[in-house]
């Protein structure tokens, strides 16, 4: 998607749609041939036969940390890094030097044993129980969750599951808690309850195409009923500066604004 120098990558209704949603979709984000280029080499990872379905004998694969050429430039396109300004605010926010984990999921009748419903936590990731680790109304430590679809992606091709505005009774449940937060093992304690009722939105797409989300926003995986594996990487992008739920010059980003309407305070 070409991008001119100022121009807006998102649309004001897809600002407002972020704030009251939680999400908004990009298409074209990043070019197909990257996603070709990238897709190649996390194949070689797998050590399994992009063409022979016999030795995809695992339902799902991580991967982690690529920072090769065709993954550094899908994550550093023009409208993204317009649309981290947009979403975060001018200078608050990290280019990526490579992207995280990639969920690599196959066809298979098998349970992955990875698809309930979470958050995204930031931060208290030394300790080595990932249960143990943090989120707090501020989101410390990360400015957005992001979906980098890899390969094409159809409804039946395993998909993220979105629970539409989640990240409002997400926020409320953490800002009690202040400075400190909850851990992911007590946010999911109810099972994630007060968002059950919500809609769902999957995140289907051509390859390139990326979800930018709230980092409160609730979402989970799936099983893979389709033909081919999906590629899908979800790295946060990181903050340079604190979020902060009351600025002086009231210069709130979409992500500030999000939580401080979940909280009904004015903006």
């Amino acid at each position: 998607m070409p991008l001119h120098q100022n121009a807006l990558a998102l649309s004001d209704a897809q600002v407002h749609q972020f704030i009251h949603e939680g999400f908004v979709r990009i298409n074209e984000a990043f070019p197909r041939q990257l996603a070709d280029e990238a897709r190649a080499i996390l194949w070689r990872d797998t050590g399994c036969n992009p063409e022979d379905p016999s030795t995809w004998t695992r339902p799902v694969i991580r991967l982690n940390q690529y920072g090769q050429a065709p993954f550094v430039k899908a994550a550093n396109t023009p409208v993204l890094h317009q649309a981290f300004e947009q979403l975060v605010g001018p200078g608050r926010w990290a280019p990526r030097g490579m992207l995280g984990t990639f969920v690599i999921r196959f066809p298979s009748t098998e349970d992955p044993g990875d698809a309930g419903w979470h958050i995204d936590v930031s931060f208290g990731t030394e300790n080595p129980d990932f249960m143990s680790w943090r989120a707090n109304v501020t989101s410390k430590g990360r400015a957005l969750l992001m979906l980098f679809l890899f390969s094409d992606v159809g409804e039946k091709d395993a998909p993220t599951r979105i629970r539409v505005g989640s990240h409002v009774e997400i926020a409320r449940r953490l800002a009690p808690a202040g400075e400190a937060g909850l851990t992911l093992r007590e946010l999911a304690a109810n099972g994630f309850a007060e968002t059950a009722e919500l809609p769902e939105v999957l995140a289907v797409g051509e390859a390139g195409t990326v979800y930018l989300c709230h980092p409160f926003l609730v979402h989970a995986g799936q099983p893979h009923h389709g033909l081919r594996p999906r590629f899908l990487a979800q790295p946060a992008l990181l903050p340079t500066q604190p979020l902060l739920l009351e600025r002086p010059d009231g210069a709130y980003s979409p992500v500030e604004r999000a939580i401080r309407n979940a909280l009904r305070t004015t903006i």
